[in-house]
């Protein structure tokens, strides 16, 4: 991994990113703003759950009607990051492709600005609206539009939020839209995906060394829903990009794939598994490096080992146990590592939240995933 991002060029991006967190129009956004003015995974979980709740805790099948449009209302926020007037904008039956796990925001023919976009969902999530538009009652009443008073909606979004115990402030659609995105950085999912999933105009490609398409991003966005949904992998650090190079020795071979921001991950893979994962130059490719096999080094300078991946960032959580504890860095992009080394090991090092520190794996601790 060739990089030289030293602990100032570091705190300068970083620091660039905060600043532009409420300019949205410019297509840029901070990691993690203050904890206190957005909902984490948590309390999305929570919230999301009283929406449920809350329409079985009626006896009156019309009153259940009108709780299952909030709902769709809410999970299109929760799960797409999008505005209430766009959600309220479009037609559930015709602007949601369930085959592709696609919806249309915006009209096509007459938005040709930034506001027309296609954003990716999950199968469970599909379905599961799918099968709320299913009745009969309710496609009826909605009659091709949700039909709801903006107002109306905001009202429910805050009666839910405080029945979960959080301030009205924390429970709009704008906030939830926010924390959506938040979550999805948490998760590393690439920033300029995010911004194209918020419908930003300029997404922030200037680091990145390849080309990546609009239906790149889709799939993008497609396999971060996924994973999302699945959680099958005990994985904590993930990287998603493009296959660079292929360099085939007579046993094994090695694979150089960039991230979206440019960063160059490496891993070395046997001859085997390079055709049985049919992999070339230019596809879209996963690379996982489990928490025990990162290496953190306080240093200020890049550490000359054989390791070949190796990031600088930023100790952002420490997570103390009594035989291990887990680090987590933020590195320049927003992508968040983690690191799992004894409790004594990290005492003994003096690691503290806010140090800069370099994130180092070698290649042979690197899985790649086609899927």
């Amino acid at each position: 991994m060739k990089t030289k991002n030293s602990g100032e060029r570091y705190n300068r991006h970083h620091a660039q990113l905060g600043s532009e967190l409420e300019r949205t129009s410019h297509g840029r956004m901070f990691f993690a703003p203050d904890e206190g003015k957005y909902l984490d995974s948590v309390r999305l979980g929570q919230l999301e759950q009283s929406f449920r709740d809350w329409i079985v805790d009626t006896p009156r099948s019309d009153v259940r009607l009108s709780r299952k449009r909030i709902l769709i209302i809410f999970l299109l926020i929760r799960y797409t990051a999008a505005k209430l007037n766009e959600v309220l904008s479009l037609n559930p039956f015709q602007d949601i492709n369930h085959d592709s796990q696609s919806i249309f925001f915006g009209n096509a023919e007459t938005d040709i600005d930034r506001n027309y976009r296609e954003v990716q969902i999950s199968k469970a999530l599909s379905h599961e609206i799918q099968s709320l538009l299913a009745d009969h009652a309710l496609k009826k009443n909605l009659e091709n539009k949700f039909g709801v008073d903006p107002g109306f909606v905001r009202r429910k979004f805050y009666e839910r939020g405080q029945a979960c115990g959080f301030s009205k402030q924390l429970c709009s659609p704008e906030v939830i839209r926010k924390s959506r995105a938040i979550e999805l950085m948490q998760n590393n999912m690439p920033l300029p995906a995010v911004q194209m999933l918020l419908g930003h105009s300029t997404p922030n490609l200037t680091t990145s060394f390849v080309s990546f398409s609009d239906d790149d991003f889709r799939q993008v966005t497609k396999f971060f829903m996924e994973k999302e949904s699945s959680r099958k992998t005990s994985a904590r650090n993930s990287f998603f990009g493009k296959i660079k190079t292929i360099l085939r020795g007579d046993i094994q071979t090695k694979v150089e794939l960039i991230t979206i921001e440019g960063h160059t991950v490496t891993t070395v893979i046997t001859n085997d598994s390079l055709k049985r994962l049919g992999l070339k130059i230019g596809n879209l490719i996963t690379a996982e490096v489990k928490a025990p096999w990162v290496i953190l080094q306080k240093t200020d300078d890049e550490p000359e080992c054989t390791a070949e991946n190796r990031f600088n960032g930023v100790i952002v959580r420490i997570n103390k146990g009594k035989i291990n504890t887990e680090y987590v860095v933020r590195i320049s992009d927003g992508t968040e590592l983690c690191s799992v080394v004894t409790t004594e090991i990290g005492r003994h090092l003096k690691f503290q939240k806010e140090d800069t520190v370099w994130v180092i794996f070698n290649c042979f601790s690197v899985i790649l995933h086609a899927d």
